[in-house]
């Protein structure tokens, strides 16, 4: 019995090690690839950072203008290229209680930077349930209720030289 487990142990220890870095497309090699966005487009990337040190990173589901993008894993970025005009990126979370939205607007040729972040509203939920259980997730979602963000995460524009260099560690999404 005590060598099975040590057995199941050194197995688990083996799955979890398994691979930790991403394996896409670095931005700079992508951008070489495809080029620049076509005549009358824009081309839209949300991007979020390294950190994450979960076991498990099952990615935030990220829409842009209501059609799904990639799954947006830690250390990844995802990509769209969109005829210029109105847009709008939007997240949602299983079991979470709203919508996170950025409207914004693009002009053609032009690449813009989003990072996603946890939104404040989804880290007190968090917390609340974490230390509560489903009372604290409760108490929580009534407290931050009146969030001016009622979704799981937040998007904040990124200056090109702020985004490029961000960007510079991180690999496409599959």
């Amino acid at each position: 019995m005590f060598w099975r487990s040590v057995s199941a142990l050194l197995f688990a220890v083996v799955l979890v090690g398994c691979e930790t870095e991403r394996n896409g497309l670095d931005y700079s090699a992508m951008t070489q690839k495809i080029g620049p966005p076509a005549a009358g487009r824009s081309r839209i990337v949300v991007l979020r950072e390294k950190g994450f040190g979960g076991i498990t990173d099952p990615g935030w589901d990220v829409k842009l203008d209501g059609g799904p993008m990639a799954d947006l894993k830690t250390g990844t970025y995802v990509y769209l290229d969109r005829p210029a005009g109105q847009h709008q990126i939007s997240a949602t979370a299983a079991m979470f209680p709203g919508v996170s939205q950025k409207d914004f607007s693009t002009q053609a040729g032009r690449t813009y930077f989003f990072l996603a972040r946890p939104s404040d509203r989804s880290k007190v939920l968090g917390g609340m349930a974490s230390a509560g259980g489903v009372a604290g997730l409760l108490v929580g979602a009534a407290i931050t209720s009146n969030d001016s963000n009622p979704g799981p995460l937040d998007f904040f524009p990124l200056e090109e030289d702020a985004a490029r260099t961000t960007i510079a560690e991180l690999r496409l999404a599959p």
